[in-house]
């Protein structure tokens, strides 16, 4: 099958550290790539892949900008989406990984079935959803949560695709570690002063691994940097794939406080696939990654989560990497194929050759 696979510019495909989205487009292309599929991977000239490589700009943006310069990522989008559906005679289907409004009104002008997965919060603007006219495309979610806030509205959801890991990255540690683990980004959202609370009442070392984008700079240094200094919190700063497995594995548990609908959240079963069980509040795709009393606990708030501490030390860390195995790659690869079938016999297009 011919698959042109559109990603972010914000990163490079995969990303050098953080980058969940751009992450799970690497899976996904590397996955289809060795399983015979003929894939263009739209995205930043830094990008590494087995598929065929199209550069959109020379550099992922944030390397040459602000994350706050939107009008870059707007502009680089939209000449992407340009060059993409002028040759989409060339592909069978056309996967989109991008905002919604613009990958939308494209694929109303194209025969290639556009397939788009939403990677992110569909609360907070879903005027799109409500133009009837831009219902064109065969939509993916990435956990039935992160649907409900369009549950309302008749749209043409085809699947729910969990994101996938590339598990055999991540080294299995069968003892349970002394520490308590965060890894993420320092953002309000994901409340790492909820970490340090837990961490501070179980009396357990914490180690964070974490990004500080430019719009959470004040909420760092104002914060939670002196919260961090004040509690003796060893900080790793942001982190790559390795030191990211080796935090993981060597921790009692993962605490996962995000406390906002977070649509799927790639730590959970990243921790899981090293056999460290996590410790989530009750908000997101928690429940659709995690199965309490095996691969972690889920919890109300921090009290329930400082009660789990002192739990998650007795369950069977074989067990808890068992779990993440329903997040690999070749699951991944194997949800989309089918949908892309299904979007391919719908509209029965033929590929054109590509030179």
């Amino acid at each position: 099958m011919k698959i042109a696979i559109l990603a972010p510019l914000s990163n490079p495909v995969p990303p050098e550290l953080y980058g969940g989205t751009e992450r799970v487009v690497s899976t996904l292309t590397e996955e289809l790539v060795r399983r015979g599929h003929d894939v263009t991977l739209f995205a930043s000239g830094d990008s590494r892949t087995a598929a065929r490589l199209v550069p959109m700009c020379e550099k992922a943006l944030w390397k040459v900008a602000d994350q706050g310069a939107d009008r870059l990522a707007r502009t680089g989008m939209l000449a992407m989406l340009s060059d993409v559906y002028r040759r989409a005679d060339e592909f069978d289907v056309i996967h989109a990984h991008i905002d919604e409004e613009y990958a939308l009104a494209f694929a109303r002008l194209s025969r290639t079935p556009t397939v788009l997965t939403l990677h992110g919060r569909l609360d907070i603007n879903p005027h799109p959803w409500e133009c009837e006219r831009l219902q064109v495309a065969s939509l993916v979610s990435v956990s039935m949560a992160q649907r409900l806030p369009l549950r309302h509205l008749d749209l043409p959801w085809v699947g729910v695709v969990h994101n996938g890991i590339q598990i055999e990255r991540y080294p299995f540690f069968p003892e349970p570690g002394e520490y308590l683990a965060f890894v993420g980004r320092i953002t309000p959202d994901k409340r790492p002063d909820l970490a340090v609370e837990v961490a501070r009442a179980t009396g357990m070392p914490l180690k964070v691994g974490a990004a500080v984008h430019s719009v959470d700079t004040d909420y760092w240094r104002d914060e939670i940097r002196p919260l961090l200094r004040a509690n003796d919190v060893e900080f790793l700063g942001e982190i790559n794939d390795d030191e990211k497995a080796e935090l993981f594995g060597g921790a009692l548990a993962t605490l996962f406080p995000s406390d906002w609908p977070e649509p799927f959240g790639m730590v959970m079963p990243e921790s899981m696939a090293t056999g460290t069980p996590v410790i989530a509040l009750d908000r997101g795709a928690a429940r659709e990654v995690i199965e309490p009393g095996v691969s972690g606990f889920i919890c109300r708030d921090g009290a329930e989560m400082i009660r789990a501490v002192g739990e998650v030390g007795q369950l069977d860390r074989a067990l808890c990497r068992k779990q993440a195995a329903r997040f690999t790659a070749q699951r991944l690869a194997e949800d989309y194929e089918k949908i892309y079938s299904a979007a391919v016999a719908t509209t029965r297009v033929p590929a054109a050759a590509v030179p």
